[in-house]
């Protein structure tokens, strides 16, 4: 074919919805012959020439033929090759407008299906690991700078919150995908007594599509799902870099397993974060899909346009961008080397206890902004006198408030932590509760 043959062709890529097409096609079938507008040996032999050409395409000897432009006309052109005229019955009550808004709305459910299990997976790993970590001690940052000691535990967990903020998000868009467009016909509906609940229930839909016109033209479940991928995308961003930063000599946190690292061309001794690196890097891919369909969709009058050919190619891009990465990630959590001796001097050899000594002087009954500026010029003189917050005598706490007392040498990291006892907090007990209930919430998931 030639560049101008070639331009309306979708073949290449919508051949993956051909299970969702076949299924839509058989359920359309029977519905016809239950409802008496074909008859049911027509109706055997086109199900069974469907099954057939579904078993040739697993095969991969079925005959693609590009100049069919799509998946739709390939399988309907090879069914009149397997049974015959018989065949051109299959269309009745249908167009290609609501029969493609179906098959990609099944295929959405599906996709989506798979990604909350690698969602489930990567949570999974990040309450193993909390849990097998649970006295580890590590400063948490603001600003990439160490602000206050927290368990390590309680920082996987934190990330056990974001994708379960993404799991329902795909739930979300799950349930926008679950209306069954089949039966709108081109736009207006069809003049056949067709049965689209049965249908919908044959093909697993909740529900049928409550106007025509917004049928076969809506994609909104489709951005529902771009946009909860790419909200994924930005977590799974997040994660690798940190990832990334810890794995570095810098930090030295994790040491990341030999399958997600890679060596230098040129450099032997390089333990390179690469599939963090190629992870955090995918997002953008995710975000421009999204952005596309966006941009596809705005200016498109009601009802069915070709443009809405373009929401398949980012759909699949996506697809095989965000689920991938969600088992890759799950992997690295799971390997991954906690180097806890070193997270806990990181927490020690600052000033992270800043905040404590301040609440120290607020439990003396001093305001806390009063506080705060004790502190900040008491941390300055530590600085500058190269020394940390535990390494000063209480003389010199005192140079800045006759508040001080011995009692104050007695503020730890370990003291810091335990004193968060709030719910949702970083203390022992909380976090121990926090890995419990993740485990249940996980557990009832996957009932």
């Amino acid at each position: 074919m030639d560049t101008h043959s070639r331009y309306t062709v979708s073949l290449h890529y919508d051949r993956r919805l051909y299970r969702q097409d076949i299924a839509g096609s058989v359920a359309h079938a029977r519905m016809l012959a239950r409802q008496g507008i074909i008859a049911d040996d027509e109706a055997e032999s086109l199900v069974a020439g469907l099954e057939g050409i579904r078993e040739e395409i697993e095969a991969e000897s079925f005959p693609w033929r590009e100049e069919l432009e799509d998946v739709h006309m390939n399988i309907e052109r090879r069914l009149f090759e397997t049974v015959g005229d018989v065949a051109g019955k299959l269309h009745t009550a249908r167009s290609r407008n609501d029969q493609v808004a179906t098959d990609v709305r099944l295929y959405v459910k599906e996709v989506i299906d798979e990604a909350l299990r690698a969602i489930h997976e990567l949570r999974t790993a990040f309450v193993e690991k909390a849990a097998s970590n649970r006295d580890v001690v590590m400063p948490g940052y603001t600003h990439v700078q160490r602000a206050q000691p927290v368990l390590f535990a309680h920082h996987m967990l934190a990330y056990f919150e974001m994708f379960g903020r993404d799991a329902e998000r795909m739930r979300q868009a799950r349930e926008s995908a679950d209306a069954m467009p089949l039966g709108s016909g081109a736009m207006a509906g069809v003049p056949y007594p067709i049965d689209r609940e049965w249908v919908a229930r044959e093909l697993g839909f909740g529900k049928v599509s409550a106007n025509s016109m917004d049928a076969v033209s809506d994609r909104d479940f489709l951005l529902d799902f771009h946009s909860a991928a790419a909200t994924c995308a930005i977590h799974l961003s997040r994660l690798a870099e940190e990832l990334v930063l810890w794995s570095s000599d810098e930090f030295g946190f994790v040491r990341l397993d030999d399958m997600y690292t890679t060596g230098s061309s040129i450099m032997p001794q390089k333990r390179n974060p690469d599939f963090a690196e190629i992870a955090r890097g995918k997002t953008g891919r995710v975000y421009g899909n999204l952005v596309g369909l966006l941009t596809t969709l705005k200016g498109l009058p009601l009802t069915y346009n070709r443009d809405m050919q373009e929401d398949k190619e980012g759909l699949f891009d996506t697809v095989d961008t965000l689920i991938p990465t969600l088992q890759v990630a799950a992997g690295m959590v799971s390997t991954m080397e906690v180097q806890a001796d070193r997270m806990r001097n990181a927490a020690l050899n600052s000033y992270a206890l800043a905040t404590d000594v301040a609440d120290y002087l607020v439990a003396k009954g001093m305001p806390f902004r009063e506080a705060h500026g004790i502190v900040a010029r008491l941390s300055k003189y530590a600085v500058e006198s190269g020394k940390r917050l535990g390494e000063l005598d209480l003389d010199t706490y005192r140079r800045f408030s006759d508040r001080f007392d011995e009692d104050v040498l007695s503020i730890t990291v370990d003291s810091s932590i335990r004193a968060r006892d709030v719910f949702g907090g970083t203390a022992p007990n909380r976090v121990e509760a926090a890995i419990e209930a993740a485990k249940a919430e996980l557990e009832a998931e996957g009932a």
